[in-house]
């Protein structure tokens, strides 16, 4: 554990957000809801508007500057997220709507080339919703089983369980870098060699920990990778898919249209080389731009100086919080990202942040996409709060007296 001394306090970085400078219902405005999406800085915001202000063109098709230009920092965006990967070379870097997208591309491609009947698809029990239900379309697409890895009351995977299931017919497993709705850390290293030992493939959903720690999938040594822009300080609409090269040569491609071909006959189609073959139509190009922006921010702050700080704000606000009479954390994992889910007695969760909103307190409430998790710790639903590198020991102190000002007028 980093001690206090060794932290970074990065409360100053707060005024490049913009959004943080309002207000809510009157109040100034505390954004405790990260792990749904992040704030964005203002490099980001400028990036985006100076593309559609002063650069504007379509990417790959046309000679002009204005295209010939957008086409250099479309691709170099590309560059930028395969070095904050540390992915092998550029081409492993493919460009979706975000980490749901990605997870589908994946179910489905790889389902296609890959899965047969009777194969097994080992995903966890603490899994968010998008990566559920992809692998069980794709499950019964191809005749599949789809089996899951249970955890513990703690939030932490039963990794002996893991290695029962996996088997010499797991052909992929699916698991999440930090849950969503815990904040629990999987042991990626240990579950991607087991699996590799079994023969089997392994995709991260990196969505709630890209923004928060250094990720190397080389040294992961992970299959696929996927996360979403709006998480890591970037736009919406934009996510990365990070594939072997070979797995990714091998599999099909998920869509058609633009880009993706090389060569279009009515008798016959051949296919564009990485990572255009799985990039059909125009791309989003603005907010690739803001993406790349968005990572200049992230890699010029530190992934290890944010990591540090979220860290100390969540062992500050556990402290704080478990000292509120009748509230309960669901979800008490060894190492955890900076997410705190809870439930207090007697109180439903969406009261508890419809009364947080009014003071100005923006916190998620519900199931977090992620029903059976709610349904092994036997709560409808949690209060989320999660923290971005924004955030400071001084609005958590607000957020507590809230609370408990809060809960004692609901009960």
């Amino acid at each position: 554990m980093p001690t206090e001394d060794t932290v970074k306090d990065l409360t100053h970085l707060r005024k490049d957000f913009p959004m943080l400078s309002k207000s809510m219902h009157g109040k100034p405005l505390i954004y405790f809801d990260s792990g749904a999406t992040a704030q964005k800085p203002k490099v980001v915001i400028d990036a985006m508007d100076n593309f559609y202000r002063n650069s504007y063109g379509t990417v790959h098709r046309a000679v002009y500057e204005l295209s010939m230009q957008a086409t250099l920092d479309f691709q170099e965006v590309r560059k930028k997220i395969a070095t904050f990967l540390n992915a092998a070379a550029p081409e492993e870097i493919i460009y979706t709507r975000g980490t749901t997208e990605s997870i589908n591309m994946v179910a489905y491609s790889f389902g296609k080339a890959f899965v047969k009947p009777g194969d097994e698809i080992l995903i966890t029990e603490m899994e968010h919703h998008s990566n559920i239900v992809p692998w069980q379309l794709m499950c019964e697409d191809r005749g599949a089983v789809l089996k899951v890895v249970p955890m513990n009351d703690r939030g932490e995977l039963m990794m002996d369980e893991f290695k029962k299931l996996l088997t010499n017919r797991t052909k992929i497993v699916s698991v999440a870098h930090i849950a969503n709705s815990l904040g629990t850390v999987n042991p990626i290293k240990e579950i991607v060699k087991l699996a590799h030992q079994a023969g089997t493939k392994v995709l991260v959903d990196g969505a709630q920990a890209a923004p928060h720690m250094k990720i190397d999938v080389q040294d992961l040594d992970a299959d696929f990778y996927v996360f979403s822009g709006h998480k890591v300080y970037g736009p919406t609409g934009i996510g990365i898919l990070y594939g072997k090269a070979a797995l990714l040569e091998a599999m099909p491609p998920y869509q058609g249209g633009g880009d993706m071909i090389e060569k279009v006959t009515f008798e016959k189609t051949t296919y564009n080389v990485l990572p255009m073959k799985f990039e059909a139509g125009t791309p989003m190009i603005a907010e690739v731009i803001g993406l790349g922006a968005a990572i200049d921010y992230l890699t010029n702050v530190g992934l290890d100086n944010i990591s540090r700080w979220e860290h100390s704000l969540l062992e500050y606000a556990t402290i704080a919080m478990v000292g509120i009479d009748g509230l309960h954390i669901i979800g008490r994992a060894a190492d955890k990202g900076a997410i705190i889910s809870f439930v207090i007695d007697k109180i439903h969760p969406l009261d508890l942040g419809t009364m947080l909103d009014l003071k100005g307190i923006a916190v998620r409430t519900g199931h977090h996409c992620a029903q059976p998790t709610m349904r092994h710790f036997n709560v409808p639903a949690t209060a989320r709060v999660s923290f971005g590198l924004y955030n400071n020991k001084n609005e958590i102190d607000a957020f507590v007296t809230a609370l408990r000002a809060v809960a004692g007028k609901l009960r």
